[in-house]
């Protein structure tokens, strides 16, 4: 699955949430590594929402976008809730760096825009965050926490679409 196969940017459907999941996974296991530490890849891994729980969040009134290739198999996903902020923006290994995250996420901000939203908003990690600074996001902080004894961090993020009323 090259770059060269068409991408369709869609609605999230629930029949996608096994896929997400699956995306989920595969990108923490091996695109984490480039930022993390084996424990914190580790421990990044077990918070894998199941696809149960990714069709119930993608559900909530937060808006939800797939990026799928030509067989209709999601390759990428993100969000948008209610508030600007940016849950998910996750994509299979094989199609990092080839564009189709940028697609996906014009399509999620054309949207917020729509919908006028003044600020998206993220926790990032190491990977995305050199994405969506690409993308017009500043670095608010380094956020560093634990997660079941394992110290690990990313980064508040933000991005203004409009002047703050």
């Amino acid at each position: 699955m090259g770059s060269r196969c068409m991408i369709t940017i869609r609605p999230f459907r629930d029949e996608d949430a096994a896929m997400m999941s699956e995306i989920y996974r595969r990108a923490v296991k091996k695109l984490g590594p480039k930022g993390y530490g084996p424990e914190q890849v580790a421990v990044w891994a077990s918070l894998q929402p199941t696809p149960a729980r990714f069709a119930e969040v993608m559900n909530d009134g937060r808006y939800c976008l797939v990026a799928v290739n030509d067989s209709d198999q999601v390759v990428a996903f993100g969000d948008i809730e209610r508030d600007g902020h940016i849950g998910f923006l996750y994509a299979a290994p094989d199609v990092a760096g080839t564009g189709v995250v940028a697609q996906l996420y014009a399509a999620l901000e054309a949207e917020a825009r729509k919908q006028d939203i003044g600020k998206l908003y993220s926790e990032a990690s190491e990977l995305a965050k050199s994405f969506l600074l690409k993308q017009g996001f500043s670095v608010v902080e380094r956020r560093d926490f634990e997660v079941n004894g394992v110290p690990i961090h990313n980064y508040a993020v933000e991005k203004r679409l409009r002047a703050p009323r």
